[in-house]
């Protein structure tokens, strides 16, 4: 098996975003596009050479041929021992207990989310840390400089190995080993909830529905929810991972869950609703009738961690990234427990959990998660909800209203504006940030704005600092609007604009949330020029 040293060009595109790199598949086909990405995480992860690597992904359109390709380089870049899931798969949450369990040096998980897949659609890579999370900006920062310099690359020639099977394989010094890539999980989550709980109550009748969107928790739905657990056949939905995501965009919110949404807000809807996206990180929780916020479900999560076995007793602080609504902040309030704001992106919640600041972290993006992994987790999150329905017998919507009787309710929305022209999109955020420091003080919307930024964070662990993390508007009666430009996306520009509303008692507003925050959402929109800067009227997908 001879080791190959190919003459390669750089390419000057490879910055990571939040989540890793994402193109479309045909730029990751064209050679040597994926093999200069992955020589670059060689050359600078060098605790790799002589370590273990976590390798997997979503099973989207190209994770097989990837798989293969990063196997044989990592042979010939002198890593000693490959964990690779069954058939290329590795949920993220997964992926990253593994990490976490076999101390190894890394892992590099194939996936773009919650994107389109196919041949037509995204791809992505990036590469998770020892302590099981995504790369901190100090390391995707040198991965990239890296692959601007790039002049070669190294792989082993050998044909493609069998990952179908639970097998070993030796290729030169490196021992590949196929493994289960549910068991692992599937034993954390027993851990860490009250299954017999769980499955006295399915048992007794309640029914729930699962939406893996074709997608990477099928596998692990099917196990823990349907076999463990003991739930009818039939209650996990588009359960079989495929490579387009069955043509549908496996993104778990009320606009791409069409198949869970009718059924949740249809006749004799089942207890719990519930989806997860391609990568199997995100989540969304619905009742009978009855939709959960990802924001008000981490309040929610956080306010019952004493029903959970595997957190009563130790929560001391919480996180939430920036345009997540101020609902937690409640909660941590009243439990006199630490709670910080975040940059969008994961791996800013790394810091906090490594050094036991916080217990549990979300996102307004359907993502929610625990120090018992350093990724978000979707199935995670039905479960820890599935517990909390468990013993407090009480329907979703019944909790979800004591909570708003007991903390207040962030009436809270979030807009897509998917595809804009990257010149308007920065245009518009120039435009609104030029207004901010004149808006202090003024009224607006019948409150006033008491800050207005671009929102900045220094860690608290280490020190660093995030600029330019988002434009904020800030009210005295506790109402934001926030605009951000997404960085998932593979073409054109996300802007995603977030407006919020708290009220302390409840039963003072009434109505839809989107009228609750229509003279907020009417301001938003005038400030920043939207119509008349992206020439669109409505916004791509509400949540």
């Amino acid at each position: 098996m001879n080791i190959n040293t190919v003459k390669t060009t750089p390419f000057t595109d490879q910055r990571p975003g939040t989540s890793g790199l994402r193109k479309k598949v045909a730029v990751f086909q064209q050679p040597p596009y994926l093999h200069n990405f992955v020589q670059a995480i060689f050359d600078t992860q060098v605790s790799l050479k002589g370590g273990t690597l976590v390798l997997g992904g979503d099973g989207r359109y190209y994770n097989r041929e990837a798989i293969q390709v990063i196997i044989k380089m990592a042979a010939a870049n002198g890593v000693a021992r490959v964990l690779v899931g069954r058939g290329g798969l590795l949920s993220t949450p997964a992926a990253s207990a593994m990490i976490r369990k076999y101390e190894t040096q890394g892992g590099i998980i194939l996936s773009a989310s919650h994107n389109p897949g196919g041949p037509d659609g995204d791809f992505g890579i990036k590469f998770n840390t020892p302590n099981g999370g995504p790369a901190a900006e100090g390391v995707t920062e040198a991965i990239f400089e890296h692959t601007k310099t790039l002049h070669e690359y190294r792989i082993m020639e050998l044909p493609d190995i069998d990952i179908d099977h639970l097998t070993e394989h030796t290729i030169g010094t490196m021992r590949v080993e196929v493994i289960d890539p549910v068991a692992d999980y599937a034993e954390l989550m027993e851990q860490l909830f009250d299954f017999a709980a769980m499955r006295a109550l399915i048992q007794g009748g309640f029914r729930l529905c699962f939406d893996a969107m074709h997608a990477i928790t099928g596998p692990y739905a099917h196990e823990i929810l349907e076999r463990r657990l003991g739930a009818p056949a039939g209650s996990v939905i588009n359960g079989e991972p495929k490579q387009d995501f069955g043509g549908g965009h496996p993104d778990p919110n009320l606009t791409y869950a069409e198949e869970l949404v009718a059924q949740m807000f249809g006749a004799d809807a089942p207890d719990l609703g519930a989806a997860s996206d391609g990568d199997g990180d995100r989540n969304m929780i619905l009742g009978a009738n009855f939709f959960v916020t990802p924001s008000d479900s981490l309040a929610v999560l956080a306010a019952n961690a004493e029903l959970v076995p595997g957190y009563r007793g130790r929560l001391n602080g919480v996180a939430r990234s920036m345009p997540t609504s101020c609902a937690v902040d409640k909660v941590a309030e009243k439990l006199e427990i630490a709670c910080f704001e975040t940059p969008t992106g994961w791996k800013f919640f790394g810091n906090l959990l490594d050094a036991g600041r916080i217990v549990f972290c979300g996102e307004e993006s359907f993502g929610s998660g625990s120090d018992h992994v350093r990724e978000k987790d979707g199935l995670w999150a039905v479960l820890y909800w599935l517990n909390i329905l468990a013993v407090r017998q009480q329907s979703v919507a019944e909790i979800m209203k004591a909570h708003w009787a007991e903390y207040g309710r962030n009436y809270y929305t979030r807009h897509d504006y998917e595809g804009i022209g990257l010149e308007a999109a920065r245009g518009l955020m120039a435009h609104v940030e030029s207004q901010l420091p004149q808006l202090v003080g003024r009224e607006l919307a019948g409150s006033t704005v008491s800050y207005a930024d671009n929102f900045s964070y220094r860690d608290p662990v280490d020190g660093s600092v995030s600029r330019n993390q988002g434009l904020r508007i800030g009210f005295a009666d506790g109402s934001r609007i926030i605009y951000r430009l997404s960085g998932t996306g593979t073409e054109g520009a996300t802007l995603r604009l977030y407006i919020e509303h708290y009220e302390a008692d409840p039963g003072r507003v009434r109505g839809e949330t989107q009228q609750v925050l229509a003279g907020l959402i009417t301001l938003a929109a005038e400030i920043a020029e939207l119509r008349e800067r992206t020439g669109r009227s409505a916004p791509t997908v509400i949540t």
